[in-house]
């Protein structure tokens, strides 16, 4: 009984980050306190509970098809920048708001699609890897992207990037890879709730982005949600059908479609309050935190289910069947 309640309050990730986000609006102070360190701890834990669910030989099947690897990086730098600078000309936004969409349309994959690729079932170490060298590659691709599209010069801290890349990702999964190795009774006893945790954190960190903004989000009216809104559904569309196209196999498409539209919102939101005097700047990326959670959540449950009633075997037809955590 208790084991169905974990996994009904992990699948139901969509109705927390929902709620959690009007309440936001509503009553920032009840999630604003969640900052700085704490979103940075909050990371740190989501990809700790991730890594736990591995094991070293996922990692080693991973590295026997880079080619995944630089096929979902790639979409993520060449897809969502041009969509984004599509989407913010069709709609007509006003330079700031454009500014902003382009800006996080320019950002590395997020965390939250660790956790999402993981609910799907699909393929989590391709995931993480794929994140993690986005997320280096970030500290060139992001400004460059972004004067690119946007005329306008970011600056982003590539030593400061990179610590937080070491810390928030790859020491966290080395961790969690550890304790999976050496500790696994005591492993075996967390993994339970560690989706749980994961889905919970990134709700915390969602709700606090939009409560921090709740005042330029109110005031920015339809159009830009419905530009964010239009840039997260491309970026899943494209990169799944695109991945498909170049015969990356179904699961690894789905991976693939969930790294590219789900983006690094909460680097977007930094970016741009520290380079960027006008504040509407940061107001699509704390949008676009709560509707790539949202859109993915309801595509992780939809292949989710689509996995469970086809079995392993039959949806990955490059190279060999993956193995994949399950709840």
């Amino acid at each position: 009984m208790f084991q169905n309640f974990l996994k009904w309050a992990t699948f139901a990730f969509p109705l927390w980050a929902l709620a959690a986000s009007v309440l936001a609006l509503y009553r920032p102070a009840a999630f604003t306190w969640f900052t700085g360190l704490l979103i940075t701890l909050g990371l740190g834990a989501i990809m700790l509970s991730m890594g736990l669910t591995l094991e070293v030989d996922d990692f080693k099947r991973v590295a026997r098809r880079p080619r995944l690897i630089v096929l979902g990086v790639a979409l993520q730098y060449v897809v969502m920048p041009a969509l984004g600078w599509t989407v913010a000309w069709a709609m007509g936004l006003p330079p700031p708001l454009a500014v902003g969409l382009i800006l996080v349309s320019c950002c590395p994959g997020g965390v939250a699609s660790n956790v999402i690729s993981y609910i799907a079932l699909a393929d989590v170490p391709l995931s993480v890897s794929m994140t993690a060298v986005s997320t280096l590659l970030s500290a060139i691709m992001t400004p460059a992207l972004t004067v690119v599209y946007a005329s306008s010069r970011v600056d982003v801290p590539a030593t400061g990037l990179l610590i937080d890349t070491v810390q928030v990702v790859i020491l966290p999964i080395v961790l969690g890879l550890t304790l999976r190795r050496y500790a696994r009774r005591v492993t075996e006893r967390a993994l339970p709730f560690a989706p749980l945790a994961a889905v919970l954190l990134i709700t915390m960190i969602v709700a606090s982005i939009i409560g921090a903004n709740r005042e330029d989000i109110l005031q920015s009216g339809g159009r830009l949600i419905a530009a964010v809104f239009l840039l997260h559904v491309g970026g899943f569309l494209l990169g799944y059908s695109l991945a498909l196209l170049l015969r990356s196999g179904i699961l690894s498409a789905r991976t693939i479609s969930v790294e590219v539209g789900m983006q690094n919102s909460g680097l977007g939101v930094v970016l741009a309050t520290q380079n960027f005097p006008d504040p509407l700047v940061a107001v699509p990326s704390a949008i676009s935190s709560l509707f790539h959670s949202l859109i993915g959540s309801v595509l992780a449950g939809l292949w989710r289910a689509s996995r469970l009633r086809a079995g392993p075997p039959e949806l990955d037809r490059v190279g060999a069947p993956p193995q994949v955590p399950t709840i």
